[in-house]
């Protein structure tokens, strides 16, 4: 098969909330179908119906349901106790056969905050018993076991919060919130309140060559000048041999830009002399970095992104099969 490939994945670096690796051996048509598959098609949870009973808070039932929308809704497997891909878990709300919903399609989150009641509960001193409080995504409580909301992104956040979870609204003296929240499967590319990465990016993997015969021509004042000038610091001068070296980390910080060409050509004797540095970027090495929102682990992400590309290019070509039995 002509210009076949096979892509490579080298993890740099991963978290529960953040991952960055190397995608090799493949070109930006599988990049950028990757990113973009990762932003708007791996399918997640997300509160899509808000029935409420009672609103006296300062924030109007369309507000509310707003945020609660907003809010990350994880899926913990219980084969991996991790948060992962619903898909196999919940149907999509359109394809289930229930009238309305069901445990098969759907999640519910009751939320009965009562000021007076809750003071009462928590034994607030006197002169605190008037002060506002939050509800947060920690009053909602779900019906099913593996589902919940996602409160916090991490446990820095989570250590560092004044709150038990994300913010609703604030609750003062006689008000009452009760709500009954319906969390569904969907994609992003319906509403955004289903993508699973707040930060999904790739750059371009830099290759810096060092022109050795052209550098021994320079003055260790004109090299010293070539590392100053670069603002992404990607040079190093070695003290001993006097020579010009490829920064440790130039690969994560090189960012192209024209300073380090424009002061080349000043020291050029002729235009048309080849460069001392050049920074490429190669086009098939990609460094991307993935940040959740908390609904899924990132790795989890990554998996599920592969597998619905792998489910769209199966797709197709059962598509062009039947087009040439035509």
């Amino acid at each position: 098969m002509p210009n076949q490939r096979f892509p490579k994945i080298e993890i740099l670096s991963i978290e529960q909330h953040e991952i960055k690796f190397i995608l090799s051996e493949t070109d930006t048509s599988v990049a950028n179908s990757l990113r973009r598959i990762m932003i708007a098609e791996v399918p997640t949870l997300a509160i899509d119906l808000v029935e409420f009973a009672e609103n006296t808070t300062v924030l109007n039932d369309e507000y509310i349901a707003h945020r609660l929308g907003l809010i990350p809704i994880r899926y913990t497997s219980p084969d991996t106790l991790r948060a992962s891909d619903c898909n196999g878990a919940f149907l999509p709300h359109r394809e289930c056969v229930c009238f309305e919903r069901c445990p098969r399609c759907s999640v519910e989150f009751e939320l009965d905050v009562n000021f007076d009641q809750t003071v009462k509960e928590r034994s607030v001193p006197e002169h605190e018993r008037t002060l506002p409080f939050t509800v947060t995504s920690a009053d909602l409580v779900s019906n099913h076991n593996s589902v919940e909301p996602a409160h916090f992104l991490h446990a820095d956040e989570e250590g560092n919060s004044h709150d038990q979870g994300i913010s609703i609204v604030k609750i003062g003296p006689g008000q009452h919130l009760k709500l009954k929240a319906i969390a569904r499967m969907g994609i992003s590319k319906e509403h955004a309140k289903w993508c699973p990465v707040a930060v999904a990016t790739y750059r371009f993997y830099p290759i810096i060559t060092i022109n050795e015969e052209a550098c021994a021509r320079l003055t260790l004042e004109q090299k010293q000048e070539l590392v100053d000038v670069c603002p992404d610091r990607i040079l190093e001068l070695d003290e001993v041999s006097g020579k010009l070296t490829v920064s440790e980390y130039a690969w994560e910080i090189a960012t192209y830009t024209e300073d380090l060409k424009v002061a080349q050509d000043a020291m050029k004797e002729k235009p048309e002399d080849d460069d001392f540095v050049t920074v490429e970027h190669s086009t098939d090495r990609f460094i991307f970095s993935v940040e959740g929102t908390g609904a899924m682990d990132v790795e989890e992400v990554l998996m599920s992104s592969m597998r619905v590309l792998k489910e769209r290019l199966q797709y197709l070509s059962q598509q062009l099969e039947q087009i040439r039995e035509i």
